[in-house]
């Protein structure tokens, strides 16, 4: 898959991230691909639908393990516009992702490489290929605009 692939699934993520910014959500978009086609697309949910666990990655595993009847998610590609954190990093490892594409890093909660990294633990029984900083800035910026946004309407 060449850059410009990359890029054009990471903009889907992009977008369901400002779906998310629209309804009041942490923006962080998500979207599953196998063969270079779309099999889930999501965005982060946990206070609409009250679920802690409702991340946009966990989101779009849900939905594709219902699309593919199947827990295990093999041959599949991840873009997700935000670092994985250990809960989503440890859903990702148990479905059986193959590679993870992220925008932005995140510094306090990142474990790909910010704050540690758990794919890389040779304890840990799968690995997939991870590649971080896929159109980062404009990953990054959708969150900061989100949370300068929400600081700016407190005051």
């Amino acid at each position: 898959m060449n850059q410009i692939d990359h890029h054009f699934w990471m903009n889907i993520a992009l977008e369901e991230a400002k779906i998310a910014a629209l309804q009041d959500e942490v923006p962080v978009g998500a979207v599953l691909v196998k063969d270079n086609q779309e099999i889930a697309r999501g965005h982060n949910m946990p206070i609409q639908s009250n679920d802690p666990s409702a991340h946009a990655e966990i989101v779009v595993l849900r939905k594709a393990g219902l699309q593919l009847n199947n827990y295990r998610l093999p041959n599949l590609s991840l873009y997700v516009t935000l670092e994985p954190c250990l809960m989503c990093a440890g859903a990702i490892m148990n479905s059986r992702i193959a590679k993870v594409f992220y925008g932005a890093n995140d510094p306090k909660t990142g474990v790909a490489t910010s704050v540690l990294n758990v794919f890389d633990n040779m304890q840990l029984n799968h690995h997939c290929q991870i590649e971080g900083g896929i159109l980062g800035h404009e990953c990054g910026d959708v969150l900061k605009d989100f949370f300068k946004n929400k600081r700016l309407t407190k005051e």
